[in-house]
């Protein structure tokens, strides 16, 4: 059993996504309308990510990608997302490109804080996924214009991009 799981934020990235479950393999690239990509999830780790913020505006979009994974992954999968203890999920229906509207999973934010800001790292997470299923250049551009922060642990920022390595 399996279950569709939109990322839009640092799970864009294969290879941080796969090493929280390995079974997710890429299906899609895909558009979420009415919600627009904000920075303002407050993070146990007192810094912003991301949450596909619903606006209901007809010209906003979060751009993601839909993988599908293990249904058997998906408690791990609930607590690297903080389910329950900031971000909750709901069943989306998406515009995937090549395959039409589709439903998936995905995680929004319930504890938000706007004058927070996403660690150089966590945003460069965003920016690698993105960049790595070919994301349009403008909306790639947007990710790369956020203001993020040094983390003051520099040794989770190592840690966090040495997945890239």
């Amino acid at each position: 059993m399996t279950f569709l799981y939109f990322a839009y934020g640092s799970n864009l990235s294969v290879a941080r996504l796969r090493a929280r479950t390995p079974s997710a393999r890429v299906l899609h690239r895909a558009a979420l309308p009415g919600h627009a990509l904000r920075f303002h999830k407050a993070g146990r780790d007192g810094s912003a990510k991301c949450d596909a913020f619903h606006t209901g505006h007809p010209a906003h979009r979060v751009l993601g990608v839909v993988f599908e994974i293990a249904r058997a992954e998906k408690p791990v999968l609930d607590r690297h997302e903080g389910l329950g203890n900031g971000y909750e999920e709901k069943w989306v229906t998406l515009q995937a490109a090549g395959a039409g509207p589709l439903r998936a999973l995905l995680y929004y934010a319930t504890h938000i804080d706007p004058g927070l800001r996403p660690y150089h790292w966590y945003k460069a997470h965003v920016l690698h996924g993105a960049r790595e299923h070919g994301l349009p250049p403008e909306y790639v551009a947007a990710v790369a214009g956020v203001p993020s922060v040094p983390d003051p642990d520099p040794a989770r920022h190592a840690r966090e991009l040495a997945i890239y390595r």
